[in-house]
C-alpha cells in the first residue's frame, strides 16, 4: 500500500474514486436529494482545484490499482472515500493515519465534517462532536453531517 499526491493526470481516477463511494454507499444513509447534492459538491472544479493545489492524496493497493482518496486542506480533512470493493481492508485507515500524521507537522487540531456513514469511525478515533448541519436539498430532503475536532 502506498499513498501519492494526485497529479492533474489522475482527475478521473479522483472524481471516479469519490462519486462511485457516493453513489453506492450514501443512499444507504441518505435520500436521494442529499446525494445529488454530494455529487454536486464533489464537482469537476472543486476536485481539480484541490488537485492543482496539492491537497489530494490517492492510495494505491499492492496491485497499484488507486483504491482510495483524500483531501487536506490546512487542518481539515476532507474527501476522504475508498472504492466500495476494497473497503474493510483499512485503506480508509491508512487515508485517515496519512491525513492526521500530515496535519499534525503544522497544526494541532483537525477539523472535519463526518458523513452519517463515517461518523462511528471518526468517533473510534477520538474525534468529538463540535457542530451539527442540516441543509435543505431538492425534494425538501435534508443532508445531516457533523462537524468533528481531534485535538493532537
Amino acid at each position: 500500500m502506498s499513498i501519492k499526491l494526485a497529479q492533474e493526470f489522475d482527475f478521473d481516477i479522483v472524481k471516479k474514486i469519490t462519486h462511485k463511494t457516493i453513489k453506492e454507499i450514501y443512499p444507504h444513509y441518505y435520500s436521494n436529494g442529499a446525494v445529488v447534492f454530494f455529487l454536486n459538491h464533489h464537482n469537476d472544479e472543486n476536485i481539480m482545484n484541490d488537485i492543482s493545489n496539492h491537497n489530494v492524496f490517492l492510495c494505491y493497493n499492492s496491485e497499484q490499482n488507486a483504491v482510495g482518496t483524500v483531501t487536506i486542506k490546512k487542518n481539515e480533512i476532507c474527501r476522504l472515500f475508498v472504492l466500495p470493493q476494497y473497503q474493510g481492508n483499512g485503506y480508509g485507515r491508512e487515508l485517515a493515519d496519512y491525513a492526521e500524521t500530515t496535519i499534525a507537522k503544522h497544526y494541532d487540531e483537525i477539523i472535519l465534517d463526518a458523513s452519517l456513514s463515517a461518523k462511528s469511525i471518526y468517533l473510534k478515533r477520538g474525534y468529538q462532536e463540535i457542530g451539527y448541519h442540516s441543509i435543505k436539498t431538492d425534494n425538501n430532503d435534508y443532508l445531516c453531517y457533523d462537524v468533528m475536532k481531534k485535538q493532537i
